[in-house]
């Protein structure tokens, strides 16, 4: 059985490009369009995510609200999570390890580095 991770962007288009990295790596990938919806997906699943994917930036409910939720619920204390922002600056980067992340990684970014990413957490 492959694992599901859960894709967090309000870009459609970055939705795409990471959906269909992921796919082509052997993973069953759930979208959302910003935290409110991550939190509302991940409460309809009937079986938990993996791993989530998030950016910072987004309407509703942002990257870090998102994982300090996450971080809060005992289902997700310990989910890797891996943010992937265009924020590249060191205050970000120490903000999101500060409320949870697992890791982190700037927009742009290669396919192949975001599969070796998650391939660090998700054996």
């Amino acid at each position: 059985m492959s694992q599901t991770i859960l894709v967090v962007d309000d870009s459609p288009t970055v939705v795409k490009f990471v959906s269909f990295s992921l796919k082509s790596g052997g993973y069953n990938v759930v979208t959302a369009c910003d935290g409110m919806d991550a939190i509302e997906k991940l409460s309809n699943l009937a079986e938990s995510v993996d791993l989530v994917i998030t950016d910072l930036n987004m309407p509703n409910l942002d990257g870090y609200g998102l994982i300090e939720t996450l971080r809060s619920n005992d289902q997700h204390r310990e989910t890797p999570i891996i943010i992937l922002s265009s924020e590249e600056g060191e205050a970000d980067r120490q903000r999101g390890i500060e409320v949870g992340a697992t890791s982190y990684l700037v927009k742009p970014f290669k396919s192949q580095l975001l599969l070796s990413e998650v391939s660090k957490y998700l054996k």
